[in-house]
């Protein structure tokens, strides 16, 4: 299969399903150790290996900073497959006048446009600062996004609260996307996931949600099923794999899902659950 379903961004087409690359490069949300684990394993080929799933498939959108390793990953699986990878790219850059030179916003947007990305959303600990939720409005956000578009890019937000969404559409904020948490478990979220659900499907743009499985929390059937079945055709799902054999269950998982059958993937097998088999 590499037809994966796909939606439209700011008038880009890309794939409704994102690699998401915590996993990739040491996040993972649950430990010092766990954070090693990831960073010790992870080779250029074994990311790459990772990606030529996803890009074969028709999965072509990658969310993340591109460090060097991915970077290198990203350009190897692109030259295995002939497929170029759409960047989604969430920087973070001062916001005030005392940070370092190195992260002005024009150096870092002048960076993430060399690398080539597609969009650019600043990153949750740039967003979430910005917002003011005393005045309804996100401070200096026209100006970033008027820098981003400036440089070829496509503007969106990066988020953990859900007022971003609303704010920017009440405002009208240019920007042509939202990353949004979103979890059965509420993992990482500020209000209850019914309240994240509805702000989604009142979004007057498309939403590129994360941490699907709560960062390991949620067996993937459980965390896929929640979130496929609960936002909109132009609403995307965003999740990190460690090896080729989870990239391949989650993209099958999430085929069966959108096509609104129960899975049929193999199951874990131990013997407490002999009984179980016929």
């Amino acid at each position: 299969m590499n037809n994966f379903p796909r939606t439209t961004v700011g008038g880009i087409e890309i794939s409704r399903l994102i690699v998401g690359t915590n996993w990739f490069l040491g996040y993972s949300h649950m430990s010092n150790a766990k954070d090693k684990f990831i960073k010790n394993y992870q080779t250029r080929k074994n990311i790459a290996d990772i990606l030529t799933i996803f890009m074969n498939a028709g999965v072509d959108a990658i969310m993340g900073m591109p460090e060097p390793i991915l970077r290198d990953a990203i350009s190897e699986a692109q030259d295995r497959t002939g497929i170029a990878a759409k960047l989604i790219l969430t920087p973070h850059f001062n916001i005030t006048p005392d940070g370092l030179p190195e992260n002005d916003p024009e150096r870092v947007f002048d960076l993430c446009k060399d690398v080539g990305a597609t969009f650019c959303m600043p990153h949750q600990c740039v967003t979430d600062r910005l917002i003011d939720r005393m005045d309804n409005r996100i401070r200096d956000i026209d100006k970033y996004t008027g820098m981003i578009r400036e440089r070829g890019m496509i503007p969106g937000l990066s988020t953990h609260m859900p007022e971003a969404i609303t704010i920017a559409d009440t405002t009208g904020a240019d920007v042509e996307t939202y990353v949004q948490l979103y979890n059965a478990a509420g993992f990482l979220m500020q209000v209850e996931a019914d309240w994240v659900m509805r702000i989604i499907k009142n979004a007057k743009k498309p939403v590129m949600t994360i941490k699907p499985l709560a960062a390991g929390k949620l067996l993937p059937p459980v965390g896929l099923a929640f979130v496929w079945n609960t936002i909109r055709d132009q609403d995307m799902v965003t999740i990190g794999t460690t090896t080729p054999d989870e990239a391949r269950e989650v993209i099958d998982l999430s085929v069966q899902f959108l096509n609104h059958r129960l899975p049929d993937n193999d199951l874990q097998t131990t013997r407490s659950k002999a009984s179980l088999i016929n």
